[in-house]
């Protein structure tokens, strides 16, 4: 589905993106992990368009997306933190990017249902919890069925409920053949819903393997702990 070729991407001297290179497929959860700097936002920006590489290559079903934008349709964003107009209220806010997106006919309302959002739809966007506007920000990013979902940090300020409802849908819409990245740094939350894990290290990929792969070559029955020995032997 995704296909990333020796990408690299500097910003003066700072290498923020070195060589890598990683093929992403359909109907698969793919965690991104790492420290602060490794490289995974703006990894996950180049594939969105929002950042240029310096070099290499980005496919998405054989076709490079760079300084393309009609592919972007295909794909759902939930950034860590959503910013949004203060003044707007919820209902105008998901009125708006419906209508900047009247080519699609049919739309994914499950978590506008789940969250209760409509009971919040007179609410100002800048009223809102923390933990509100993440269930904004998760619904948009559902709203037009994309075949590709990025989430940032999805649950952050989510409660325990919320939270759990959102990685239902993450499970229901990987079986539904959708390819999802999340970038997050909770391990017993990555193994509850990921299927494989990319780790990044300065700007390089140190890592890509299935959870299933990653407890076998370790022999531990936890990811966290799998990954922490995989550090400590590589280091």
């Amino acid at each position: 589905m995704i296909k990333i070729e020796n990408l690299y991407k500097s910003y003066g001297k700072l290498q923020v993106l070195n060589n890598v290179s990683v093929a992403l497929d359909v109907g698969k959860v793919v965690s991104i992990i790492g420290p602060n700097g490794a490289g995974k936002t703006t990894m996950s920006k180049c594939i969105l368009g929002m950042v240029l590489p310096d070099s290499g290559d980005i496919l998405m079903n054989g076709d490079s997306v760079l300084n393309k934008h009609a592919y972007r349709s295909q794909i759902g964003y939930m950034p860590q933190i959503g910013r949004y107009p203060e003044n707007m209220k919820v209902r105008q806010v998901i009125e708006m990017i419906r209508d900047i997106r009247l080519d699609v006919k049919e739309v994914d309302e499950e978590l506008i249902g789940l969250y209760g959002l409509q009971e919040m739809y007179n609410k100002r966007m800048g009223a809102l919890s923390g933990g509100n506007k993440q269930k904004v920000s998760a619904a948009l990013a559902f709203l037009f069925n994309p075949k590709v979902l990025i989430l940032d940090e999805p649950t952050a300020g989510l409660d325990p409920i919320s939270a759990e409802i959102l990685k239902c849908k993450i499970l229901k819409e990987k079986k539904n053949g959708k390819l999802i990245m999340i970038t997050s740094h909770i391990m017993s939350e990555i193994e509850e819903v990921a299927d494989e894990v990319l780790c990044l290290m300065d700007g390089k990929v140190k890592f890509h393997e299935t959870i299933t792969g990653l407890k076998q070559q370790t022999n531990e029955e936890r990811l966290s702990r799998a990954i922490a020995k995989i550090m400590n032997e590589e280091d």
